[in-house]
């Protein structure tokens, strides 16, 4: 397995370039990714065979679902080819597939990604994207960025689908951030209609802790912060920041069934484009003229003993 690593003081980075350009680990010290106290949930390299498996992946040319595998854009009925579990597709077309190594330094490496590159891509669109990861002090930034190669206008979207571990002993952190809204889903995670005012049992605008509760929500008009807590505050306890530019108006919170949790910064509803096209606003979906880039910024900071 091809396995990149970056390092500094604070945090040990494992990279797959050819499985999405996804993160394989993340660990709070420098030397070994599997020795260190995991920031993600860690990850045996001997059990990775996709990007599902990994600590994080790379979420383009749009994310989550599009329900039933086709939507309308510009007056063309676009049909992708659906999983045959489930008869959508999911999280775009880039997190399996080999990324090129473009720079690697000790704490920096960037990798790129061209769908021309690959007769098979489930995209009728060409185009091209970007990740840089790089840690400085004890911050881990993810920049992504999305172009449209083709001729004709594309619609698009992008996000992040990192996983953390929850449990530290018996401790269930806290998790904290404020949205504007939620979205009611049907049985296979799809909305149903725009946004909602968020109902009190999945508001997270005051600390706590999920418990044994099962989330699978999108959350629209998200503030772009989000505080995942083991007791920072105490003397000896530690914490998360997430951070995210405001292209990342959406966030997913996921509870994995490996007992990890998933917070996605994400840039549009889920099955955004057939949302859009019934006229629901609140959706974000993003149309790029060709040549046209859409970029944004993912951090995580370190507080408190990750010793």
């Amino acid at each position: 397995m091809n396995i990149q690593t970056i390092s500094n003081d604070h945090f040990t980075l494992q990279v797959l370039p050819d499985i999405g350009a996804s993160v394989l680990n993340l660990s709070a010290t420098s030397g070994s990714a599997s020795a260190g106290r995991p920031v993600l949930r860690r990850v045996d390299p001997g059990t990775v065979k996709s990007s599902s498996q990994c600590g994080s992946f790379l979420l383009l040319p749009y994310s989550n679902r599009i329900c039933d595998a086709r939507f309308l854009f510009e007056g063309r009925s676009i049909q992708l080819t659906p999983n045959p579990a489930t008869g959508s597709v999911q999280h775009g077309d880039v997190r399996n597939r080999p990324w090129t190594v473009e720079r690697r330094g000790g704490t920096h490496l960037v990798g790129t990604f061209d769908s021309r590159r690959f007769e098979d891509v489930n995209w009728p669109w060409a185009f091209t994207a970007q990740v840089e990861y790089l840690l400085h002090g004890p911050h881990f930034d993810t920049s992504v960025t999305l172009t449209n190669a083709d001729s004709s206008p594309m619609p698009a979207g992008m996000g992040l689908h990192p996983y953390f571990a929850r449990l530290d002993g018996d401790t269930d952190p806290t998790l904290s951030f404020q949205a504007g809204g939620v979205y009611v889903t049907d049985a296979s995670s799809i909305p149903t209609a725009g946004p909602q005012p968020v109902p009190p049992h999945l508001d997270f605008s005051r600390a706590h802790s999920l418990g044994t509760a099962q989330f699978d929500q999108v959350y629209s008009s998200w503030d772009g912060v989000a505080h995942l807590n083991w007791g920072g505050q105490q003397e000896g306890g530690r914490a998360l920041t997430l951070t995210a530019d405001s292209v990342f108006s959406h966030l997913v919170v996921f509870t994995a069934p490996d007992g990890s949790l998933a917070l996605e910064p994400v840039t549009h509803a889920t099955d955004a484009f057939n949302l859009a096209a019934r006229g629901v606003h609140g959706t974000d979906m993003r149309v790029l003229a060709p040549g046209q880039s859409m970029g944004g910024a993912f951090r995580l900071t370190l507080e408190g003993d990750w010793s």
